[in-house]
């Protein structure tokens, strides 16, 4: 099975690193990665989850959860992206500037480790999209095995369902900061507006959701499958409700559904050839 011989790769990538840290969200892919990692180099293998007003506190306990559970040693870092010059504009290399400061941090506590390796988790849906962020990957030199060894997302999650990992069909994750139209200022308060109403859409069943916000509009990015339960009452009179009291003035259903990157929509040719990696 191609999967099997991809993991066979990733295995021997990761061996070869003899001692590594792991940049670990708690999301599908860096479970995944971790979980491998710590299998074939027992007590060679740090986590280093970042800690931010950008990353739900769920995201956070859950990852210090299964680390307890593997018995893999755990580094929380702070890392305030606000406090990064020029993150709270919110430009379109946004990911870039946050990205940079977070893997030089996660290079300091690999050095201080003796660590030999910095991995992160990108696959290779990844590739040709935008992602500025792994531009900054690629300058400090930070490994990425799971797209080295050939890997997409729904390998992924068939790997780790077949690893027993409760995350094989969680859902896909980005920071917070990521639900921003490109320009808008980002701050605390916005920040905990989208994390509340995700947190309630999650909360009231849904699976694939986003929730963009635009000044303070709501713009729901839900599967198509699942618009039917936003609009039943009393689930729509609910959100309606809550979203108000979490500060947004109108809320609305994108009808396209739920996608990745969907801000990035209104990036020009140029732009979006800047950001991507190959």
């Amino acid at each position: 099975m191609e999967e099997l011989k991809k993991e066979e790769k990733l295995r021997e990538l990761i061996k070869s690193y003899k001692r590594v840290a792991v940049a670990f969200s708690s999301g599908v892919d860096s479970t995944y990665l971790l979980k491998v990692a710590s299998e074939e180099l027992p007590g060679n293998v740090i986590a280093v989850t970042a800690s931010s007003c950008s990353f739900p506190k769920r995201e956070l306990e859950e990852a210090k959860a299964f680390c307890n559970m593997n018995q893999i040693p755990h580094v929380i870092v702070e890392s305030e992206e606000l406090e990064i010059e020029g993150f709270r504009q919110n430009p379109k290399n946004r990911c870039y500037l946050c990205k940079h400061e977070l893997f030089e941090k996660i290079l300091q506590i690999a050095e201080q480790n003796g660590v030999h390796a910095v991995l992160e988790a990108s696959n290779m849906d990844d590739n040709g999209d935008y992602r500025p962020g792994l531009v900054a990957v690629k300058e400090l030199g930070i490994k990425s095995p799971l797209r080295e060894a050939g890997f997409y997302k729904e390998e992924i999650r068939r790997r780790s369902k077949e690893l027993g990992l409760s995350t094989w069909n969680k859902q896909s994750f980005a920071c917070l900061a990521s639900r921003f139209v490109y320009g808008e200022t980002i701050d605390e308060e916005k920040l905990a507006m989208v994390d509340k109403a995700e947190q309630l859409l999650l909360d009231l069943g849904f699976h694939q959701l986003r929730v963009r916000i635009h000044d303070r509009l709501a713009r729901i990015e839900v599967d198509p499958e699942e618009f039917y339960k936003l609009i039943e009452e009393p689930t729509r009179t609910k959100i309606y409700d809550a979203f108000q009291e979490y500060g947004f003035t109108y809320i609305t259903l994108d009808l396209k559904g739920y996608r990745t990157g969907s801000m990035n929509e209104t990036l020009n040719f140029e732009e979006l050839q800047r950001g991507k990696v190959c």
